[in-house]
This record gives structure tokens, C-alpha cells and sequence, in this order.
């Protein structure tokens, strides 16, 4: 999978990247995240990528010129399954966005900043939009981050065991349920027997049990799409 990420602030994409699972999916050549900044393609003069809103208002709005031409000049490399833009007003990622966009081969993220971008580059080169969260940050690098380490983290042989990811929260629609390790006795806090007992079908029965339980008292709405 290859992964291309328009941003004015590209130093901030380079630690996320630059350590464990998502280090070992480059270092393995499952994953491939360039970043590229916006400022490089840019027509005016000082390197300028923003300018005021029309109309009036707080804020500056990112020229579509500067994207359009990087936009462009990426598509004529290669296909690209999606162009993602990260924005307060996208739909909310989830476990299942993750799986899908997992499944793709060519992705561009676009990420916002000042007042984001300007709507003509969202109605003709954004084909998703994508927000992590109800709250605004200063701009879309660590959201992207989110949503690459998500994906990235979903490709076969990123993980050192495979079936891991298949028990993670959100995969089955549930929370995932508590887990131990050892000492089986830390401090008189013991690990709940059944654990310990060795019987494969009695431990699935209660993790899903802990898992539904979990769910009810803490994200209780994620119940009502299972019924």
C-alpha cells in the first residue's frame, strides 16, 4: 500500500511514522508513506499556499492551486483508489473505515489547515472526507497519523501475530475485553481463574461475555447495531 500526504507541515508526519509497527511496515515493504508539502508546488511568489476568504470572515483558506497542481501531478504517476481530505465536518473513522481503506492500494490524504481548503478542491478532487473526532485541531497532519497507523497496522504481516488485530476493539462491534499477564498474583490482585484454566471454549464464552458486559456499561449505543 502506498500512501501520499499534502501537507504544508510535513516535519510533523516524521515521528509517527519513524517507529514501531508502522516503521516495520515500511522497513518490510508492505507500506509506503510519503509525505509531500504543498509549499513545493506552489505558483506565487515566497512560497505562499493561503489567502483570505471571500467574503469576509477569520482565517485564512488554503489556495486550490498549489493542491490542485500536486493533486494532478500525483494522479499522473499512478491510480489512486481514494483522495482523502481530513476535516472536522468528514464522517467519523471508525473500526470498519479502517478495514476498508486497508483493503486499497493508492491513497492521498490531504490535510487541512488555517481554515482549511478551499470547497472547490472537496466537489472536484476529494473523493472521502474523514474526521477522528467533534473537535478542531490546528490542522490535519495528526489526524492523518490516526488514520495511517490504523490502516497501516491491518496489512498482512504488520503484525507479528496476524490474528491480534481480529480481537481488537470495535472489530466485532464490541469493546474488547479485559486482559492479563503475569505474575497471576500481583499484590493479593489475582487474575480471574477461568483464565488459568486451560479450557480454550470456556475463555472464548467469557471474554465474549466480558466484551458485552464492557460494551453495555461503557459505549452502551454500539449494542444497538448488533441487535
Amino acid at each position: 500500500m502506498r500512501i501520499d500526504i499534502i501537507t504544508v507541515l510535513p516535519e510533523l508526519l516524521v515521528s509517527p511514522f519513524a517507529h514501531s509497527m508502522m516503521k516495520r511496515a515500511q522497513e518490510r515493504g508492505l507500506l509506503e508513506v510519503l509525505t509531500h508539502n504543498v509549499r513545493d508546488y506552489t505558483p506565487y511568489r515566497q512560497a505562499q499556499v493561503d489567502d483570505y476568504q471571500f467574503g469576509g470572515g477569520a482565517g485564512m483558506v488554503m489556495m486550490p492551486e498549489p493542491l490542485a497542481i500536486l493533486i494532478e501531478k500525483l494522479q499522473s504517476e499512478r491510480k489512486y483508489d481514494e483522495v482523502i481530505y481530513m476535516t472536522p465536518d468528514g464522517d467519523l473513522f471508525n473500526q470498519k473505515a479502517a478495514n476498508t481503506l486497508s483493503l486499497k492500494e493508492n491513497i492521498i490524504i490531504i490535510c487541512g489547515h488555517y481554515k482549511g481548503i478551499d470547497d472547490r478542491i472537496r466537489q472536484h478532487y476529494v473523493t472521502r472526507e474523514i474526521s477522528i473526532g467533534d473537535y478542531v485541531l490546528s490542522g490535519g497532519e495528526l489526524a492523518a497519523a490516526v488514520v495511517v497507523d490504523a490502516i497501516g497496522r491491518l496489512l498482512p504481516g504488520v503484525l507479528n501475530d496476524e490474528m491480534s488485530a481480529l480481537f481488537d476493539s470495535f472489530q466485532d462491534g464490541l469493546l474488547a475485553p479485559p486482559v492479563y499477564t503475569r505474575p497471576a498474583d500481583f499484590r493479593g490482585w489475582v487474575v480471574p481463574d477461568i483464565l488459568l484454566c486451560g479450557d480454550p471454549k470456556k475463555i472464548d464464552d467469557w471474554r465474549q461475555e466480558q466484551s458485552l458486559k464492557r460494551t453495555a456499561e461503557r459505549r452502551p449505543e454500539l449494542l444497538k447495531g448488533l441487535e
